[in-house]
């Protein structure tokens, strides 16, 4: 994969990780039975700063911290989809409905508050779907990526550089 492939993915894995991010965060204070991801997170940062004996953040930053991580995880994750140039879109959805079917069954087994992504059959739903939005968003954001990148490449010969 060259340079410019990989800056490909990960924006379009970025720009996923925004979107999904940007769904949790505004649904959290609209609906009760949006899953609580940031929770989630807090609660697994905490855990893990315990484990190693490292100090733990106040709240607030925390918070910060777990959604620059949620942020830099998802878009990591999302951009295996850039990997090759075909069928971005359907390898993101892949990942995205993975990622969702995840966040509702992973948390138990890791010794976390499931009920944060389990607590109603809504909340369940709405984890699967928000992480497939992320997915979408992403595979989406990585053609269209391409195509630009194409275009100014097309651009340059055309134009003699």
């Amino acid at each position: 994969m060259n340079k410019q492939n990989s800056w490909i993915a990960f924006g379009g894995g970025l720009a996923g990780a925004l979107v999904l991010t940007a769904i949790h965060q505004y649904t959290k204070e609209k609906d009760e039975d949006a899953p609580r991801m940031d929770l989630l997170g807090m609660e697994a940062l905490t855990k893990l700063l315990k484990k190693n004996d490292a100090p733990v953040p106040d709240e607030h930053n925390l918070y910060y911290l777990t959604m620059a991580g949620d942020i830099l995880s998802n878009a990591v994750f999302y951009s295996a989809a850039g990997l090759g140039a075909e069928k971005t879109l359907l390898k993101a959805t892949a990942l995205g409905l993975a990622a969702g079917a995840g966040a509702v069954y992973l948390p138990k087994p890791a010794g976390l508050n499931e009920k944060h992504s389990t607590r109603t059959p809504e909340t369940k739903a709405l984890a699967v779907l928000y992480y497939l939005a992320g997915g979408i968003a992403a595979g989406a954001s990585m053609k269209l990526l391409r195509r630009i990148g194409k275009k100014s490449v097309k651009d340059k010969v055309l134009a003699g550089g």
